[in-house]
């Protein structure tokens, strides 16, 4: 087979293979087989897409009865750089908006962001 395996931290997270292996293995799975999409191939939304408008920053935190403060300092930035993020005056990079996103519980994030 020819498979490609897709490491994050060290661990194998996927395997991608070429169709018709794919449908071999469903084939001997006794999994009935499946036809080709007929529409492009759709990607899972990425991070960026996940993550409410920034806009809404404030009210998630407020939401969740989150401190300023405390929320700045487990994301590692400081509460006056959260200030201007929620106010629209910057813009954080991915990074920090990932860690925003998990302490948030923003849905759909996964416990290995």
């Amino acid at each position: 087979m020819d498979i490609q395996i897709i490491l994050r931290k060290g661990e194998p997270e996927y395997a991608v293979l070429p169709w018709a292996q794919y449908q071999a293995l469903l084939k001997a799975a006794g999994i009935n087989e499946q036809s080709a999409p007929d529409s492009p191939v759709r990607h899972a939304p990425s991070p960026d897409q996940i993550l409410p408008g920034l806009d809404q920053l404030r009210s998630l935190r407020e939401g969740k009865g989150i401190a300023i403060e405390a929320l700045a300092r487990t994301v590692g930035i400081s509460p006056s750089y959260l200030a201007l993020i929620e106010s629209g005056e910057r813009l954080p990079d991915a990074a920090i908006r990932r860690s925003l996103a998990w302490e948030l519980t923003v849905p759909g994030w996964r416990d290995e962001s």
